[in-house]
């Protein structure tokens, strides 16, 4: 196992990673390095705080990043299942509506 050690809002990491992953990793580092940097020249300071800002700067864009990978027939096939769950609760309250009404009759029924 390799190791690498990396820089981060000042402070140096050894981490490891697998035989030929080392620039990926060094890689990762800095553009975790990148967000930091943005928290900071915002104002901010602390390490952990730092840290987390630009952990969730990160969640956002891979968010943002993974909406747009979706393929035009999933967010379609997302949206006709969403339909049909709406469909299916508007048919389970009429059809309980029908299944009161068919019991009133009943009950009317065996009084007559």
């Amino acid at each position: 196992m390799a190791q690498v050690t990396v820089r981060i809002n000042g402070y140096a990491y050894t981490i490891g990673c697998e035989q030929g992953e080392e620039r990926h990793l060094l890689s990762m580092a800095q553009e975790v390095e990148k967000r930091v940097s943005r928290v900071r020249n915002l104002g901010f300071s602390g390490e952990a705080k730092v840290l987390v800002l630009a952990a969730l700067l990160m969640a956002d864009e891979v968010a943002d990043v993974s909406a747009q990978k979706l393929p035009v027939e999933t967010t379609e096939a997302l949206a006709e299942g969403r339909q049909a769950v709406r469909d299916r609760a508007l048919l389970g309250e009429q059809l309980s509506v029908l299944a009161e009404r068919a019991e009133a009759i009943a009950a009317a029924l065996e009084r007559d």
